[in-house]
C-alpha cells in the first residue's frame, strides 16, 4: 500500500538566490516553509529564521518572497501570519534570528509586496495595499538611510516597472484587466505621471472598448533612450516591442531570434541582467523554457544566445523561480516535473554549461515507474475552441483492472494554469490518486494562461458560462475513452476551480458522484463584499459590479443552483483565508447541511488560501482521497 507521506518526503526547496557562494532558499524542511541557507555544492542546510514563524507560498506573495543584502547584513523578507496575506517587511539579520519590521513599521495595516531591489544601492521596490480602502501605493525604499520615496498611487496597480539608471525616473502600470495596461513615466519626488501606452479609464467613455495591449513588463532600454517590453501589440502569444520616449506613440517590434523550442505557449518573462543581457522565459505546452539574450537596440533584435532551461536534464518541467548573481555571473534556480520534485540548480560558465545541482530530493518508497507522466488529451470543443489537457492515467504495473473512475481536476485563477509542476499542492495529489486506482483528468479551459491573450480573456464577465460549457463537453468526450467510467467520477478544485467545482455539481448533477471544494466562492455577491478592499476596482471589472450586475452576479452564482446536489462533497477551507474568507465555506456547509445534503467539513485553523503545513497538508491529501474511495469506489 502506498502512503501520501511517500510524497510529502520530498521537501520543497524553492526561490533559491547565490550570493557570495552561499545558497538562500525557502524549504519545508521542518514541516513549515520557511527560510534557510547552505553552502555552495551543498551543506547541512542552516535555518534562518526561529521554528515557530512560517512563510507564505511564494506564489500568492505577488512579489519576491526575500532579498539578501550582504553588504549590510542583513535579508529583506515578506511575512504574514499563518497564511492571512497580510505581508509586511522585515529585516533579519544575516546569519539569521528573529525579524523585526524594516522601515519602523511603516507599513502596518498594509498587505506590501516587494516588486524589485538593488542590491549595490540597498534599495527595495515596494507596493502598499491598503486594507482599508481600495487604493494601492509604491515607494522606492533605501535599506542604508532607512528612508522611503513615495512613487504613484492607483486603485489599480500603480506598479513600478524599472528605473532610470540615477533612479529619477520610472515607468508605473496600471492594469484594469488582464491585457488592459496604462503605462506612465514619472520623475521621481514628483506626482505628475507623463502617459506612454494605453487609455486611462477616465479617459474613457462609458463601455468604451479599447485595443488591448497586453503589457506585462517595461524596462528603460541599455541606451537610455527608450523603452523594452513584453506585450501583445504583436503577437497574441506575447513578445517585445521597443519605443522611443521621445516618440512613445510609435511602437516597433523587436524580433526574437534563437528560438531552440517548439510548440504552443507564450513569452512569460522578460526581465534585464545586465546591460544589454536580458532574462527571457516562455511557457510552451506547459513546459518552461528560459533563455539568456542579447538586445540589440539600434536593429530591435532579441537574439537569445543561451538555452538555459528546456534542454536535458532541465526538460518538460516548470521553473519555479531564478535569480541571478551579476558578481559572480551565475544563475540559481529551482525545477521540477510532473514526476520529479524541486531541485536546486545552479549554472554558469561562459556557454552557460556548468550546470550544478545542490540537491538530491526524491519520493521515498515509490518507484519512479509507477509514477504517471500524463498524456496528451487536449480537444476541440463545443464551439471548435481546442482546449488543452492531460490525462494522469494509473500505471499498468500497479495491477487495476478495467475502466478507471475518473477525479476530474480544476485549476485556480481563474487566469492560471495547470502544468507539470511538483512544487505545490496540486501534483502529488495527482500522483497519489493515480497510485490509489484513479485516472485524473486535468483541463486548461478557456480563460487559462499559456495559450494567448485571447484564449485568457475569454472568463471575464463570463464565469461559469464557457468555462462551464468546455468541462461539460470534456466529460461528454471521456466517456467515449474505453479506459475511464464517467459514471463513476469525482470534480475537486480550488479557489476558482472550488467555484466551478461547486457550479458544476450543482448544475450538472447527474456528472458527479462526489465533489471536493477547497475554498471555492459559494455566493458571488458575499465573495466581492468580503475580499480585500483593493482587490474590488479589478473585480467590479473582471467579474461583475455587486450593484450593476446583480442579477448576472446571482445566476452565476453556485448558491442559486446547489440545492440540486446529487452527490456527497468533501468542503476544505483556511480559517486565515483573505482571499476566499472563512464564512463563504461555513455560509456553504450550513446551507447544504440544513436542506439536507451530505456535508464533510475540513477547516485548517493556521491556514489561508492553501495548505502548506506538513501535519495539514497529510491530512488533506488523505481525506481527498479517502473521500473519492468511498464515493467513486476504484
Amino acid at each position: 500500500m502506498f502512503r501520501v507521506e511517500s510524497f510529502l518526503s520530498a521537501r520543497l526547496f524553492i526561490s533559491p538566490q547565490l550570493v557570495e557562494k552561499r545558497i538562500y532558499f525557502i524549504s519545508n524542511l521542518s514541516g513549515k516553509l520557511s527560510l534557510y541557507v547552505m553552502n555552495f555544492g551543498g551543506s547541512v542546510p542552516e535555518p534562518l529564521l526561529p521554528p515557530n514563524i512560517a512563510l507564505q507560498n511564494p506564489h500568492l506573495i505577488g512579489g519576491l518572497p526575500f532579498v539578501v543584502f550582504p553588504e549590510l547584513g542583513k535579508i529583506f523578507l515578506m511575512m504574514d501570519q499563518d497564511g492571512d496575506e497580510n505581508y509586511l517587511p522585515m529585516l533579519l539579520p544575516l546569519e539569521g534570528g528573529f525579524p523585526e519590521p524594516a522601515f519602523e513599521g511603516f507599513f502596518a495595516g498594509n498587505r506590501v509586496h516587494l516588486l524589485d531591489y538593488d542590491r549595490n544601492e540597498g534599495l527595495v521596490v515596494l507596493l502598499a495595499e491598503s486594507r482599508t480602502e481600495p487604493v494601492q501605493t509604491s515607494y522606492l525604499g533605501n535599506l542604508k538611510t532607512g528612508s522611503l520615496t513615495k512613487l504613484a498611487f492607483s486603485a489599480y496597480g500603480a506598479f513600478p516597472n524599472s528605473f532610470s539608471k540615477d533612479y529619477k525616473k520610472v515607468i508605473i502600470a496600471d492594469s484594469y484587466l488582464v491585457g488592459d495596461t496604462v503605462l506612465y513615466q514619472l520623475n521621481v519626488g514628483e506626482e505628475a505621471l507623463q502617459l506612454l501606452q494605453g487609455k486611462p479609464l477616465e479617459l474613457r467613455e462609458e463601455d468604451e472598448s479599447v485595443e488591448l495591449n497586453g503589457i506585462g513588463w517595461a524596462g528603460y532600454s541599455p541606451s537610455g533612450k527608450g523603452v523594452i517590453m513584453l506585450c501583445a501589440i504583436f503577437s497574441d502569444a506575447y513578445g517585445p516591442a521597443y519605443f522611443e520616449l521621445d516618440h512613445p506613440n510609435r511602437v516597433l517590434s523587436v524580433k526574437v531570434e534563437g528560438l531552440a523550442h517548439q510548440g504552443m505557449g507564450e513569452m512569460v518573462d522578460l526581465r534585464p541582467l545586465d546591460g544589454n543581457r536580458y532574462l527571457v522565459v516562455y511557457n510552451i505546452d506547459g513546459c518552461s523554457w528560459a533563455y539568456e539574450a542579447k538586445f540589440d537596440e539600434e536593429q530591435l533584435v532579441l537574439n537569445l544566445e543561451y538555452t538555459l532551461v528546456g534542454n536535458e536534464p532541465l526538460v518538460n518541467g516548470v521553473l519555479e523561480s531564478i535569480s541571478y548573481d551579476i558578481d559572480f555571473d551565475q544563475y540559481a534556480l529551482s525545477f521540477s516535473t510532473a514526476t520529479s520534485p524541486t531541485q536546486i540548480y545552479t549554472l554558469s560558465g561562459k556557454g552557460r554549461d556548468h550546470l550544478v545541482r545542490h540537491t538530491n530530493e526524491q519520493v521515498l518508497g515509490i518507484p519512479d515507474k509507477y509514477l504517471s507522466p500524463g498524456e496528451d488529451a487536449s480537444f476541440i470543443s463545443f464551439d471548435g475552441t481546442r482546449i488543452s489537457a492531460r490525462l494522469y492515467l494509473p500505471n499498468p504495473e500497479l495491477g487495476f483492472k478495467g475502466k478507471r473512475p475518473v477525479v476530474y481536476y480544476i485549476h485556480g485563477g481563474p487566469q492560471s494554469q495547470e502544468r507539470p509542476d511538483f512544487a505545490w499542492f496540486s501534483m502529488p495529489l495527482i500522483q497519489f490518486l493515480t497510485l490509489n486506482g484513479f485516472a485524473v483528468f486535468v483541463p486548461n479551459v478557456r480563460g487559462s494562461t499559456g495559450y494567448g491573450l485571447n484564449y485568457t480573456k475569454q472568463v471575464d464577465r463570463d464565469w461559469g458560462g464557457q468555462d462551464r460549457l468546455d468541462h461539460v463537453f470534456a466529460m461528454e468526450l471521456l466517456g467515449k475513452d474505453v479506459r475511464l467510467d464517467t459514471k463513476r467520477a469525482g470534480v475537486v478544485g480550488r479557489s476558482y476551480g472550488g467555484y466551478m467545482t461547486l457550479t458544476l455539481a450543482g448544475r450538472h448533477t447527474d456528472l458527479w458522484k462526489g465533489a471536493v471544494d477547497m475554498f471555492g466562492p459559494f455566493d458571488l455577491l458575499t465573495f466581492l463584499e468580503r475580499i480585500p478592499a483593493t482587490w474590488k476596482p479589478y473585480f467590479a471589472l473582471a467579474l461583475g459590479d455587486p450593484e450593476k450586475d446583480r442579477e448576472f452576479l446571482v445566476e452565476r452564482s453556485p448558491k442559486t443552483f446547489l440545492d440540486q446536489l446529487a452527490c456527497p462533497m468533501l468542503v476544505i477551507q483556511g480559517k486565515n483565508d483573505p482571499r476566499v474568507v472563512e464564512a463563504e465555506s461555513h455560509d456553504l456547509v450550513e446551507h447544504l447541511r440544513s436542506i439536507g445534503k451530505k456535508i464533510e467539513y475540513m477547516m485548517f485553523e493556521d491556514e489561508g488560501h492553501d495548505v502548506l503545513k506538513y501535519h495539514n497538508r497529510l491530512s488533506c491529501y488523505n481525506a481527498i482521497t479517502e473521500f473519492f474511495k468511498k464515493t467513486l469506489k476504484p
